[in-house]
């Protein structure tokens, strides 16, 4: 039975690696030439609910975006306890660039709505009076290199994409962010293969809402983002929501583009992930005992009979235990290169998914105690 139950671990892992749309390579990346680009009207949307510690870097790097074309700023200021709209404006007023930055102040959070979205909906409302052709959606603590709008509109234009997305960089500088944050985006990457979202005869769609570029035309022709009004995981819903219209989306990862914000705890990151990680499972206790079954197997088996068949000197579960490892290290190690870390990182990939798992399953005890999308002074159900 033990070799069986290794066996079926090491053959998943042998079709992960083989057949599940190439995730692992990290191989999705902009490409298209920007030399001799079009240039057509842009307005980014940032919503902003305290974000004075970021926001005055990320508005610096969108208003001095290396970008040819008409290029404006709209931040949401969303009912914020500290200065985040005030040093909004300060910032573009000391780069001379006042006439490019609009602030407004959110309304309060109708029923129906998550704050993210709302704020968003009404930064959308105001571009969409300015005929906009793109609008780039970005969270208020991404720091854009100075070419990342250009690249992602000759994405869109070259390619005749509807929808450009970017897997920002994200910081990784304490320990908890070095053991689990690259193991975040390689989950990512499994669940939604990026080579099968940009495939158009596939109907997988996937987004990162830290930065989407999404033609105007595309976000009005779906119902604009009350579509999915009530979304936590948002970027993903948009980007189905767009997909499901038979029109392109591209996903893919940059190093350039980064994220500011900071994970400097276990307890941080393990609320960020708990937040949504029972919402992907559309709040199924089925699919949640699935799921747990499911990492156990893929990633728990092997360590746990590795220990077992050297103490029975059972070298036929020890020879299978360690090639199934092999395949997790050569399968994580593009992400860990992605991050510039030690291939040792890689090594401990199952202890990394064991943490995973407990923040599944949290995620969904916090839901059945009325705690489910806690975020930032709001919960949402």
């Amino acid at each position: 039975m033990s070799e069986v139950i290794v066996g079926l671990s090491l053959a998943i892992w042998l079709f992960l690696i083989l057949f599940w749309g190439n995730f692992w390579r990290g191989d999705q990346r902009l490409t298209s030439d920007t030399k001799e680009i079009a240039a057509p009207r842009i307005w980014a949307v940032v919503p902003a609910r305290d974000e004075a510690e970021a926001i005055a870097l990320c508005l610096t790097s969108l208003l001095n975006q290396n970008y040819p074309g008409e290029f404006s700023v709209i931040v949401v200021d969303d009912n914020s306890s500290d200065r985040t709209g005030e040093i909004a404006q300060e910032t573009a007023s000391s780069l001379g660039k006042q006439q490019n930055l609009t602030v407004i102040t959110g309304k309060p959070l109708p029923d129906g709505w998550s704050g993210k979205l709302w704020a968003m909906n009404q930064g959308i409302e105001f571009a969409q009076t300015k005929t906009p052709d793109y609008i780039l959606l970005t969270d208020a603590d991404i720091q854009h290199d100075q070419d990342n709008l250009k690249q992602l509109v000759a994405q869109a234009t070259v390619k005749n994409l509807d929808l450009v997305s970017l897997m920002v960089l994200l910081r990784c500088q304490s320990f908890w962010e070095k053991l689990l944050i690259p193991a975040f985006v390689f989950f990512f990457q499994k669940l939604y293969p990026f080579p099968w979202v940009n495939d158009p005869r596939k109907s997988l769609a996937a987004a990162a809402g830290g930065c989407i570029l999404i033609s105007n035309q595309a976000l009005t022709s779906i119902g604009g983002i009350a579509a999915i009004k009530d979304a936590l995981i948002d970027d993903c819903s948009l980007a189905h929501a767009v997909k499901s219209q038979q029109k392109n989306i591209w996903l893919g990862l940059t190093e350039t583009t980064i994220s500011l914000r900071g994970y400097d705890n276990l307890k941080v990151i393990w609320n960020t992930i708990a937040r949504t990680a029972y919402t992907q499972l559309n709040y199924s206790p089925w699919l949640l005992v699935g799921t747990l079954m499911g990492m156990a197997l893929v990633y728990l088996v092997t360590p746990i009979y590795l220990v077992v068949g050297i103490l029975s000197s059972n070298w036929l579960i020890v020879a299978i235990c360690i090639l199934t490892w092999m395949l997790m290290i050569i399968a994580y190690l593009p992400t860990i290169r992605l991050y510039k870390l030690s291939p040792l990182w890689a090594f401990w990939l199952p202890a990394i998914a064991f943490l995973y798992t407990l923040m599944t399953l949290d995620s969904a005890i916090k839901y059945y105690q009325g705690q489910g999308g806690a975020w930032k002074g709001r919960t949402y159900q």
